[in-house]
């Protein structure tokens, strides 16, 4: 585990002992509020921008009652309101980053921004009669990685239930990679990092030597990089180029979503591509000890964090779809071969 250094001990120490942080002004003009949320992430943190007219938000998150009522609360402890609210930056259209946005901007009228490969997602992700398809184009990416029957059907749909928490809402402006975001009082400059999602956005702040890096680089542990019906063909690819790229950023302090801030961004950047190197590696190890194997079968194989049979259904559907994204990159570098079509089978190349 490579160790950064806190650049909140307040903040480490409630990620440690499983709270809720407290409001934080972390620089002048600059305050991180946690926001709760139902999953064992507890909270996302949402940074509210100081404006001449009132504030900005990078991400939102989940619509819950609860946690709306959280981020108000944060917003008053700053000394503003929710109709205070002029913009809401999205890095990534998981439910916890943007599940709020749209009641956010009904109260207060606020713009959302989003990366366009992110915006293009959304009816098909949460729209009632589009999910629909999702779902059957999930079950066949599981049929085809080998997913037993029984098990199949109760992955393929395992994150339905978290559709409810996000407030449908197209974005009134899409922020490309490069575009200086033109926030009065601040130099915000959007960078294109996909790999956790294929829209997935992080903003630096030069003057400040700020990074809010979203899910794409945190404290401790790594994002879900997967191939799944929306992900790009090749999302470790991505991540992995995304990654060197932010970790070239010359920054003081690294402002994630989730866990707390911290210092030392080139060294965790490091760390999180020699971790994937070492998944590589291990899942070579896997193929090549088998005459053809299934993606289902090479995770189970695999070194998780626990037990695989008490991996609970959403996560197990994950760390199938995580371990075909490194199975892909292993194929497009030629290092394994698949063969078959239902399931397929991979090889040592």
């Amino acid at each position: 585990m490579s160790m950064v250094t806190p650049a909140s001990e307040a903040q480490r120490e409630a990620w440690r002992s499983g709270t809720l942080p407290e409001v934080e002004r972390v620089r002048p003009g600059l305050w991180s509020i946690p926001v709760p949320l139902p999953i064992p992430l507890r909270y996302v943190l949402v940074y509210a921008l100081e404006l001449p007219d009132g504030v900005a938000l990078i991400d939102a998150g989940w619509n819950t009652e609860e946690a709306y009522g959280a981020l108000a609360a944060g917003l008053r402890a700053a000394g503003y309101e929710m109709t205070d609210v002029k913009a809401v930056l999205v890095t990534h259209i998981h439910p916890d980053h943007y599940g709020l946005a749209g009641r956010i901007r009904e109260v207060s009228g606020a713009w959302i921004g989003l990366h366009p490969a992110d915006a293009a997602l959304i009816h098909g992700r949460y729209d009632e009669v589009a999910v629909e398809a999702l779902v059957e184009r999930e079950r066949g990416l599981l049929e085809r990685s080998g997913v037993p029957e029984m098990t199949r059907e109760e992955l393929a749909g395992a994150s339905l239930m978290i559709r409810h928490y996000v407030s449908m809402a197209g974005p009134d402006r899409l922020i490309e990679d490069g575009d200086r975001v033109g926030l009065p009082g601040w130099d915000l400059r959007a960078i294109w990092t996909p790999g956790h999602s294929p829209g997935h956005l992080c903003f630096a702040e030069p003057g400040r030597r700020l990074l809010f890096s979203g899910d794409h680089v945190l404290a401790r542990i790594t994002p879900i990089v997967a191939v799944h019906p929306q992900s790009a063909p090749n999302p470790l690819a991505d991540y992995l180029d995304s990654l060197e790229a932010v970790g070239k950023l010359d920054v003081d302090e690294v402002l994630p979503a989730h866990e707390y801030r911290f210092l030392e961004l080139a060294e965790r950047v490091g760390y999180v591509a020699a971790h994937h190197a070492e998944r590589l590696a291990e899942i070579e190890t896997v193929v090549a000890g088998a005459d053809g194997i299934t993606c289902w079968e090479a995770a189970t194989r695999l070194t998780w964090s626990r037990p695989w049979e008490t991996i609970p259904a959403h996560m197990r559907r994950a760390a199938n779809n995580e371990t075909l994204a490194h199975l892909v990159w292993l194929e497009e570098r030629g290092r394994l071969r698949r063969g078959g079509s239902t399931p397929e089978r991979w090889y040592p190349a």
